[in-house]
């Protein structure tokens, strides 16, 4: 089975992928910010004992273990935080299964970081997910837990139901228009955040959005997801509006795709940049039905294999810059001719 990066999903014609994570910490524990490396290993220790019990065939990974190109790769198929795999080398770990649609990061900003990953929107099944795996979770390790303001936290944004749900959107059609200014503060006004595709403080790549909750206090789990989808939904809706007006367009809008996609099927070096901004029309187009030579499948291989340490783990080799951006272009080709 293709694993969930390489998927179509529900509305995956704008939804790129749907997370849900929840932050936890070990009853008796100092958290993340206080406490000691002896601490930390007793959290990785933790997890470690309990990881056959938990099930849904997670192993656990020491970072130390892991080459910094595998550590990138995770970061590219927002598994873990960029800040994670450059900083927590020494004291982090992951529990991951096969899949990779569950990761658990353990260390980062919390002692637990539960996350579940699909392709498309899939907002209430992976909610019911999450929570199946936290209770399992709890039942063995033991949360730091308060009667009146919930799950305790490093970050205060965190505390309560330590939930952040997100969605990956893209809105090439939304800025084709001129009208992704407008969107974005619409998102804004309603609670909610949205940034780049590896979160806060974060590039737009591609045209790609992330949408995610701000509040996790005073709020129920369910009324988050709730609220996203209603949002979500609104996105989609404008996305598509967008996406019919530019087809009115005709011949200039099909000549800019397929102009997109012959520098990306015929080019002999790519930067990651360039892929990126090419892939997007590629995409839209491919979603329009314009472009008849590709298929989801093929897209989202290209998405994922022409990013630095993906191109490098496809490939097998270590890749300086400018290899890179030749090996891209050809894997591009070896994808696109599959």
């Amino acid at each position: 089975m293709l694993n969930w990066y390489l998927q179509s999903g529900n509305e995956s014609d704008v939804v790129y992928s749907t997370r849900i994570r929840m932050a936890r910490n070990i009853k008796g524990i100092p958290f993340v910010n206080r406490y000691t490396k002896k601490d930390a290993m007793k959290v990785i220790d933790t997890i470690e004992n309990i990881i056959s019990s938990l099930g849904y065939g997670l192993k656990l990974i020491r970072l130390r273990d892991l080459d910094d190109i595998t550590k990138l790769s995770f970061v590219e198929k927002h598994l873990i935080s960029p800040e994670f795999a450059y900083n927590k080398s020494e004291i982090g770990a992951i529990a991951i299964n096969d899949d990779e649609n569950i990761c658990i990061m353990i260390n980062e900003e919390d002692h637990i970081r539960l996350q579940v990953i699909s392709s498309g929107l899939e907002l209430e099944n992976l909610l019911n997910l999450a929570i199946e795996i936290d209770k399992k979770l709890e039942e063995l390790v033991g949360y730091a837990y308060n009667d009146k303001y919930g799950f305790l936290t490093s970050c205060p944004t965190n505390v309560g139901t330590g939930l952040r749900a997100s969605v990956m959107v893209h809105l090439p059609a939304l800025d084709k228009t001129g009208n992704i200014r407008k969107v974005l503060e619409v998102v804004n006004s309603f609670d909610m955040n949205i940034r780049g595709i590896y979160g806060e403080g974060s590039n737009v790549q591609g045209d790609i959005y992330q949408i995610s909750n701000k509040q996790s206090l005073g709020i129920t789990e369910e009324e988050i997801i709730k609220n996203l989808k209603i949002i979500t939904d609104r996105v989609i809706e404008q996305e598509r509006l967008a996406r019919k007006i530019l087809s009115k367009k005709g011949i200039e809008l099909e000549d800019k795709i397929y102009r997109a996609y012959g520098v990306l099927s015929n080019a002999k070096k790519l930067t990651s940049e360039e892929c990126n901004i090419l892939l997007s029309d590629v995409k839209l187009g491919t979603d329009l039905g314009i472009i008849k030579e590709l298929n989801d499948l093929k897209v989202k291989k290209l998405q994922t294999y022409t990013r630095p340490a993906n191109l490098q783990k496809y490939v097998g080799q270590t890749l300086d810059t400018y290899a890179r951006d030749v090996k891209r272009a050809e894997v591009v080709k070896e994808i696109i001719n599959q």
